[in-house]
């Protein structure tokens, strides 16, 4: 069995989740009465960043379980009205090169992945529309039907992508040589080293300068 595996932010889609889902917070008539909290709390993380004293997986981390916080005793339904609105605000933003590239794949029969930080309740939108086998993303805890801020968040980004990866093809007989991964950031360097078609969607610094050496595809797509 062969895999395409997809990055969401920056691949399939050209912007930022993370500065979609303030923003959507911010202008949202219902919960902008907790952006101003949501705001003022991360700040100190984010200027740790940029301090150089808070190292960036712990900084994103920290940030979306801060979001899911604003978000608290959401009902399922109100989570998914609240994303499926956010949703059809980045629909404009994708990438249609990488678009066509999912397209083919799954009618070649690859089973696709679209693996990313992101919240798994905000991508499994997209699963309407683009033909993905399977949606791995940051899940966001629910408890008696709503969210619970209570509980820590696992934040899937770097490494943590590979592991959940091995845990969805467990026991499945992949051709990594003959598989696909497309990915703009140099955190995503350990999926991409495990195919034969490793991808750079608008890389990064980094991750384009490795491409470069190896010889890898890159794609350019305007943002």
């Amino acid at each position: 069995m062969r895999v395409a595996i997809f990055d969401f932010d920056g691949t399939l889609y050209k912007k930022e989740t993370f500065n979609s889902l303030m923003e959507h917070l911010k202008g949202h008539s219902d919960y902008q009465k907790e952006y101003k909290q949501f705001y003022r709390r991360i700040i100190p993380p984010y200027l740790g960043h940029k301090l150089k004293i808070y190292p960036t997986h712990r900084m994103r981390a920290h940030s979306m379980q801060l979001y899911m916080s604003a978000l608290d005793r959401l009902s399922l339904k109100e989570l998914n009205d609240f994303f499926g609105s956010l949703a059809k605000k980045m629909r404009s933003d994708f990438n249609p090169a990488v678009i066509k590239r999912l397209e083919k794949h799954f009618q070649d029969g690859t089973h696709t992945m679209l693996v990313s930080g992101a919240y798994t309740q905000l991508l499994t939108h997209f699963k309407k529309e683009f033909p993905f086998d399977e949606i791995i993303g940051t899940d966001i805890p629910i408890l008696n039907d709503e969210v619970n801020k209570t509980e820590k968040i696992e934040h899937i980004q770097g490494t943590m992508k590979n592991i959940k990866i091995n845990e969805s093809l467990k026991n499945k007989n992949i051709d990594w040589e003959n598989s696909f991964a497309y990915a703009d950031s140099i955190s995503d360097l350990s999926v991409l080293e495990r195919v034969g078609h490793p991808v750079a969607v608008n890389p990064d610094k980094e991750l384009r300068k490795i491409a470069t050496e190896r010889d890898w595809e890159i794609i350019e797509v305007k943002k």
